[in-house]
């Protein structure tokens, strides 16, 4: 349970900073909002989160772009049951393709874009499923939404962040149990002064 739920969030938090530093103007606007909401001398805390609905747009983006399981967790049927127009037999190993299903343009409008906005419209975050659904979803759930959270929110507020060159990161997925990047995040960043609060 601990490795599921510290594997998932790391390879989750490099996907996010990986999408805001190929979209500056998006890194900007979060840097905004916790500027406003959050001030800049007094950095974020857990119970901040729901005060800042543009961070959390961002992270089910990203949820949506790159799952750390993209094919959730195997079920079993112990029934025969249907499944959209599939007849399952009981007994049987099911994997759903979240990645698929969450880049699917019957679904979402310019699914293979980075667009944290989308989930300005009502219901749209429902139709993330990075952590299953329903009485089977993943019971880490909320623990991982708050861990990435906090954690993005104080990598925005404490430090200024820099691709290595012009060039947008390479966003491949590499192969394994929960979904890497193909090349492993490498940035720069410079310490802002309200670092120093974390450092007492």
């Amino acid at each position: 349970m601990l490795l599921a739920g510290t594997d998932t969030s790391a390879v989750t938090i490099e996907w996010v900073m990986s999408e805001l530093l190929n979209h500056p103007e998006v890194l900007k606007k979060a840097k905004e909002e916790l500027d406003t909401q959050i001030g800049r001398n007094k950095l974020v805390d857990e119970q901040d989160l729901s005060k800042l609905p543009y961070l959390q747009n961002i992270i089910s983006e990203t949820l949506r772009l790159h799952p750390p399981a993209p094919l959730l967790l195997p079920h079993y049927s112990s029934e025969n049951c249907t499944i959209g127009e599939f007849n399952v037999p009981k007994d049987t190993i099911i994997l759903t393709n979240v990645w698929g299903i969450h880049r699917d343009p019957k679904h979402w409008n310019d699914a293979l874009s980075f667009k944290p906005e989308r989930f300005e419209k009502e219901g749209e975050v429902n139709k993330v499923m990075a952590f299953g659904l329903g009485r089977r979803a993943c019971p880490g759930l909320s623990l991982a939404q708050r861990t990435v959270g906090f954690t993005v929110g104080l990598l925005i507020q404490c430090f200024e962040w820099e691709r290595e060159s012009g060039e947008k990161l390479d966003m491949m997925e590499d192969k394994g149990l929960t979904m890497p990047k193909r090349i492993p995040l490498r940035v720069m960043c410079k310490a802002l002064p309200i670092a120093n609060d974390v450092a007492k």
